[in-house]
């Protein structure tokens, strides 16, 4: 049964996201509380995603909004070292710091500030070994940084049973199509 579901995706400048209020990002959390919604029905109890801005940090803010219907479900923050951001735009680093506050749970894997993409992999291996699947908003006919947690997760042992996921670039047309229908309904009424 999926209780722990790591989600994790790409980094909003590999989707040419930029800001806020940029209009691709209710079309990406529509899809991820669409997925999210059918794995609560079915029994899950944690989101645990990583601070990267994009869906990782979008998949946050789904997931604490679900609570509201869902107040048994917990939402960490994983990070894969100390320090992870702190390079960011101020603003970026106020983001996730607001966002670490507001969940349930947040911490880092590597108590050590960066290094190596040694941590990076040390990262992936805590993901897949502390949650039962993951969501992935990655599609492969398009890669990115995504590519190495994705083929980590599909590459498991059958034995291990692992739910993999996946929002690709249809599923996201397909969401953007029904959003934009429905936009369309309400002017008309």
């Amino acid at each position: 049964m999926l209780k722990r579901l790591w989600v994790t995706g790409y980094r909003a400048y590999e989707l040419n996201v930029h800001g806020q209020k940029d209009p691709h990002i209710p079309v990406i959390k529509d899809s991820l509380r669409n997925v999210l919604l059918e794995a609560l029905d079915d029994g899950l109890e944690w989101i645990i995603t990583g601070g990267q801005q994009g869906v990782e940090q979008w998949a946050a803010e789904v997931g604490m909004e679900l609570k509201a219907d869902y107040p048994n479900l917990q939402v960490a923050i994983m990070l894969p070292y100390l320090n992870f951001g702190n390079r960011w735009q101020e603003e970026s680093q106020s983001q996730l710091a607001a966002l670490r506050e507001r969940v349930d749970f947040s911490a880092s894997i590597s108590n050590q500030p960066y290094q190596s993409g040694y941590q990076l992999a040390q990262y992936g291996q805590f993901m897949t070994a502390h949650t039962d699947g993951a969501l992935f908003v990655y599609d492969p006919e398009f890669p990115g940084k995504t590519e190495f947690d994705y083929k980590r997760a599909t590459n498991l042992p059958a034995a291990r049973n692992y739910d993999v996921r996946t929002i690709t670039m249809d599923d996201l047309e397909e969401v953007a199509r029904t959003l934009a229908e429905n936009e369309a309904e309400k002017h008309f009424e």
